[in-house]
């Protein structure tokens, strides 16, 4: 009997049907040690030795374990084709010599890059040792983020409260995402005019033609910037005539777009599916460990962590059979097509992304399927079958012409093409890039329509001459998928950790998504912008991207792992001891210089834009406090002037002074006497009855306008919470207030919500008594027994049904009394049984209520590490890998001694 070990339990039960009953395939749950999150666990005096420490879970696993291989004739070890699965072989086999099992038992390395019979069959046949290159790798990533988060982040901690963390990749990908908004900023609309004619031929086609030229000048998209003259060769073209001087049509070829690779998959799938990163990864990883077609668990895809573009070459041969029995012979071309990756480092030889048999058609497999798992097997399918097509056949007709009006001439083109074959495009088009200008699409568009016949010196009809106004744009700010095609070009990072990267700085609140775009943070800025003062080194773009060509270089066995450290920590801690004489007024001088423009924007009325506008003698200043920085007036305590940043540091910061340099007195309270004011404060505007640490003071909702707060309103949020009355059944009080989470009903120890503000004001008995028994008749009892939006199956250790709920503090996940919150980014209606026992057990785990025979599994060190945008990316589930040190910031820890006793409370809250 031999033992095989892989990372997954659902790859496990699928590989152990193809092998048969001479082999056990046992599952480690992803990493099985990890660096333990406390001071000197990586020692650069000690030529970076390094420790490990097995978590409580993967103890049960590892005991599992060696009992089997202690008992079996040989040891396999199959986990991921990757660096970290490459790892994760390492880590098992030094735990098992340590536990002194293997004795003189076989070990031997397989990997495949899909799960179907035949590639697994053909990798046990084909086994290696461990790529002792792939693991130092890891060992120089792993202690390199480890180095950085223990180093860098306790600096922020300490220098700029507020701040989170730092990484080696996070931070360089922040950056990228505020010099972008930096950029727009900057940015000065200019003003230009494009004059289109409609023209008609002899034979009474219309079409469209632009204007290139007036009087001998070739005009450039910006030649024509005012109206005057836009209007005027208007009024030149309106008297002219038309004449076509030539017509020249041109075949063109176009080629289809290689397979994907994990960059170009989760571009993609944001442009036509609208999956963020992360989503897509989850769901690649379903389709590559296996689904149930049919009675028969096979996995769809092939591994979906890779930067290869290239097929195998039986994959090529079933492509282009597919291709012939579903398009026709004359769709396949007469070589088979082979590409070369243009990513920056691209490494690990691995295919590209491709369906595991292309005669499982998406339409067939739909119904073996979700929605979403349909949707994007059918993307890859296309994609990859499309790459093996023929070219498409497109024919581009330009017609140049003359306009003549007196002595006055004025050149025009109109474009178009026309597809005579369409090639691989009956598979699959291109996503639209949504990294380029409104100006680089026009241009691209250019081209798009379809032509009518014209013949060289055909007199045209003039229709109508459109002169049409427009501003330059500023470049468009990065969606998910435009980034991560950003940050593959400059090399940074890896592919496989970008989706874990991005929800990273998600989670720290660096940066936010609006319309699916993104944006930085107060917090992002201010970090990017230290960061950049004092480190500047380590967020600079090629130096990032050399490093992670080092990283490779040791994949590759060219380099020493050790040797890439020693050069790396030299200057690096160099450049931490230099912080340590560092003063909070060094940072804060250097940030009121560098977010200037954005901090205290000009006023427009000529006055100093860092004037108090409250003692008109002190100077505003950022400042630092516990729950992180603000604006502040130099003279503090005489003048309490506040004001808190807005998201994009400056815009909710202007709104927040708008008439409130004072406060402003809207009344007096009839029933107190006291005085009620509409203020300014640290965390935005807020109402306030009374004057002393006892007044009674209420922030305004969000969506309400300083400038349409009165006396009356004040009052009302004053109120608040307020008694809508008694409840018929109970005779118990019913109660209408805002929350942290929005508006809500109370009545006897059970909430509702409200859909608005105003609903809190105005409801009345009876509509509030409806609301509390609807929430009622959902299963909504009490905060504590909300309803159940879904029930997911059985617990294997706890016992019990798993049940998806809303509650207080947003949707989670509850088996028994074990409840654990989901995710800010996770869909409560896309969570997978194996995702919520996951969070189960690491919840029950840190509380101390799992039972003796439970398994926690916590979460993997992919990607624990990934929070820092390093280690290969995996979905929550049951199958990842295990979570790195419960640090602050789950990125890097700095020793319990070095920081601060706020920020201890602070790292306490945050995990």
């Amino acid at each position: 009997m031999e033992v095989v070990i892989v990372e997954s339990p659902a790859k496990a039960k699928t590989i152990n049907k193809y092998l048969g009953s001479n082999y056990t395939v046992l599952a480690s749950f992803g990493h099985v040690r990890d660096l333990p999150a406390k001071d000197g666990s990586v020692r650069p005096d000690e030529d970076f030795s390094m420790d490990w420490e097995v978590d409580k879970p993967a103890q049960k696993r590892l005991t599992e374990i060696a009992q089997a291989v202690k008992n079996a004739d040989a040891l396999i070890l199959a986990t991921d084709p990757d660096r970290e699965g490459e790892a994760i072989s390492w880590h098992v086999l030094e735990v098992l010599r340590q536990k002194k099992v293997l004795k003189d038992k076989p070990v031997s390395r397989v990997v495949f890059n899909a799960i179907t019979k035949k590639a697994v069959l053909d990798a046990m046949a084909n086994p290696r040792e461990i790529d002792a290159p792939l693991v130092d790798a890891y060992l120089a990533r792993r202690a390199l983020d480890y180095l950085v988060g223990f180093n860098l982040s306790p600096v922020l901690w300490r220098k700029l409260p507020g701040a989170r963390s730092a990484g080696r990749v996070q931070s360089v990908a922040l950056r990228l995402v505020c010099d972008r908004e930096s950029e727009i900023e900057r940015f000065n609309s200019e003003e230009y005019w494009q004059i289109a004619a409609k023209l008609a031929t002899p034979r009474g086609d219309d079409f469209e033609a632009r204007l290139t030229g007036f009087e001998g000048e070739r005009l450039q998209r910006l030649s024509i910037n005012n109206e005057a003259r836009a209007f005027a060769i208007r009024d030149m073209l309106n008297g002219a005539s038309f004449r076509a001087v030539s017509v020249e049509a041109k075949p063109t070829k176009r080629n289809p777009s290689p397979p994907f690779t994990t960059s170009s998959l989760q571009q993609a799938a944001s442009a036509k599916l609208g999956f963020g990163a992360s989503r897509t990864m989850q769901i690649a990883q379903r389709l590559y460990e296996g689904m149930d077609i049919g009675g028969e668990t096979v996995g769809l895809i092939t591994y979906m962590r890779t930067d290869g573009v290239q097929m195998a070459p039986e994959a090529i041969d079933a492509a282009r059979f597919a291709i012939a029995e579903t398009f026709g012979a004359r769709y396949v071309p007469e070589k088979p097509r082979a590409y070369s990756t243009k990513a920056k480092n691209a490494q690990e030889a691995h295919e590209a992304i491709r369906p595991t048999s292309f005669m499982r058609h998406p339409k067939d497999m739909e119904r073996f399927l979700d929605r979403d798992q349909a949707r994007l097997y059918d993307l890859i399918w296309k994609r990859a079958i499309a790459s093996q097509m023929a070219s498409a056949e497109i024919e581009r007709t330009t017609a140049e012409i003359v306009a003549e009006n007196g002595g006055q001439k004025a050149q025009l083109r109109a474009t178009g093409s026309v597809i005579r074959f369409e090639g691989f495009i009956g598979a699959y088009q291109d996503h639209r890039d949504d990294s380029k200008t409104t100006i680089e699409q026009e241009s691209d568009d250019d081209d798009s329509a379809r032509l009518p016949e014209i013949t060289a010196q055909d007199p045209l009809k003039k229709l109508s001459i459109d002169p049409s106004q427009h501003f330059t744009e500023p470049p468009p700010r990065f969606s998910e998928a435009s980034l991560i095609k950003r940050m593959e070009e400059l090399g940074i990072g890896r592919p496989s950790t970008y989706a874990a990267t991005l929800q990273t700085l998600q989670d720290r609140q660096y940066i936010v998504q609006d319309k699916r775009k993104l944006l930085p943070d107060s917090k992002g800025r201010l970090v990017t912008a230290f960061l950049h003062n004092f480190f500047e080194k380590y967020v600079e773009y090629d130096f990032t991207a050399d490093l992670e060509g080092k990283l490779d270089g040791i994949s590759s066995g060219e380099l020493s792992w050790k040797e890439v450290l020693r050069e790396f920590w030299k200057d690096f801690s160099a450049q931490i001891d230099g912080t340590k004489e560092l003063r909070v007024t060094d940072v804060l001088d250097a940030l009121n210089e560098e977010l200037a423009p954005l901090v205290f924007p000009d006023r427009g009325d000529g006055t100093d834009p860092r004037a108090c506008p409250r003692c008109g003698n002190g100077k505003l200043s950022l400042k630092l406090g516990k729950f992180g920085a603000f604006v502040g007036c130099s003279n503090y305590p005489e003048c309490g002037f506040t004001r808190q940043l807005g998201s994009n540091l400056s815009a909710e910061a202007a709104e927040g002074d708008a008439g409130l340099n004072e406060p402003k007195d809207l009344g007096v309270d009839p029933e107190s006497g006291e005085p009620v004011t509409l203020r300014s404060g640290r965390f935005g505007p807020y109402v306030q009855r009374g004057d002393g640490k006892e007044a009674k003071r209420s922030s305004l909702p969000k969506g309400w306008q300083v400038a349409d707060i009165d006396f009356e309103k004040a009052r009302q949020l004053l109120s608040l919470p307020r008694e809508v009355g008694l409840h018929p059944e109970s005779g118990k009080p019913i109660l209408a207030g805002l929350g942290r989470y929005g508006p809500f009903l109370q009545h006897d120890g059970a909430y509702a919500n409200l859909e608005t503000v105003e609903d809190v004001l105005t409801i009345g008995l009876n509509r509030a008594v409806t609301v509390i028994a609807e929430k009622k008749e959902k299963g909504g009892r009490s905060r504590s027994t909300p309803a159940a939006l879904a029930t997911l199956g059985e617990h294997p250790d706890f016992g019990g049904t798993i049940t998806v709920r809303e509650g207080r503090f947003g949707p989670y996940v509850n088996v028994g009394k074990v409840n654990a919150t989901l995710p800010k980014s996770k869909d409560p209606a896309s969570v997978t049984l194996e995702e919520a026992i996951q969070l189960l057990n690491e919840r029950a785990e840190k509380s101390g209520k799992a039972p003796k025979k439970a398994a926690p599994k916590k979460a993997s060190t992919k990607k624990a590490a990934a929070a820092d945008g390093e280690a290969a990316e995996k979905p929550k589930r049951a199958t990842t890998r295990k979570a790195a040190p419960k640090t602050a910031d789950k990125e890097a820890a700095a020793p319990r001694a070095a920081a601060p006793k706020t920020e201890l409370i602070k790292a306490k809250k945050a995990r």
